[in-house]
């Protein structure tokens, strides 16, 4: 499916079950939908499901200009308001967990999972292409997602278009959203691994002060994808997190 913000088409895959609860999944830098389902799956003949090839990566187009954080996070709204999803549950690793905090911190929400999400200005020494793609092939079962990446990583148009997509990296790296993060009023997990070497998990602590209603599963001995290291760990934290207010 398509939809068109700013001049730009974006990929999505929508699962409409006319259901109360509505969840948006919001991928890492550099990676795709792929990398959400599995944590999506469960959810996705139950609830209304949102999962976005966030522009710049997977099937959606770059941004026709430089956006920001903010412009990242207002998309998603206007792609849910679309879709009429009101009050979603939004779960976002990485990139896409920052993009859930800025949106949390804007637009209702109803309840927010953060996976590794980076609030604060970090320095980028490796390139994130061969850090993505290391990262993905240490965990025991994503060497085939590495692939799927790595195929956009190759693309034309991704070779063609990464001049602009450094510009909104620059932007991300360098933004600090730690006050966004006070203004979060609804119930927030974080999910998080001890050895993340790409957001560290003293973070994860700073960032849990921050949120009022906040708090963190810990993953002991697992990396910045520690949400799929422990996929069914992490689908019953997710069901226990999601269905809790249910009657």
């Amino acid at each position: 499916m398509k939809f068109v913000y700013k001049d730009t088409n974006i990929n999505y895959s929508y699962f409409d079950n006319s259901s109360k609860t509505s969840i948006i999944y919001l991928h890492g830098w550099g990676q795709n939908i792929a990398m959400m389902m599995p944590i999506a799956k469960p959810f996705i003949k139950k609830y209304n499901v949102l999962i976005i090839d966030l522009p710049g990566f997977g099937d959606s187009e770059e941004p026709r200009d430089v956006w920001s954080i903010y412009d990242y996070a207002d998309m998603v709204y206007e792609l849910s308001k679309s879709l009429k999803m009101k009050n979603p549950i939004l779960i976002g690793h990485s990139f896409g967990g920052k993009i859930s905090l800025v949106f949390a911190s804007k637009y209702n929400c109803n309840k927010l999972v953060l996976l590794a999400s980076p609030y604060k200005k970090k320095i980028v020494k490796d390139s994130l292409k061969t850090k993505v793609l290391k990262g993905m092939k240490k965990v025991p079962g994503l060497k085939g997602l590495a692939e799927k990446a790595k195929k956009y990583f190759g693309s034309t148009d991704y070779k063609n278009a990464s001049s602009m997509m450094r510009k909104v990296l620059v932007n991300h790296v360098n933004l600090d959203v730690s006050d966004d993060a006070k203004k979060i009023k609804c119930p927030t997990l974080l999910i998080w691994g001890t050895k993340d070497e790409a957001v560290a998990y003293e973070d994860a602590i700073e960032l849990e002060k921050l949120i009022n209603n906040a708090g963190i599963v810990t993953y002991e001995g697992n990396t910045h994808y520690a949400y799929l290291e422990r996929l069914n760990q992490t689908i019953n934290v997710l069901k226990s997190f999601i269905g809790s207010d249910e009657k």
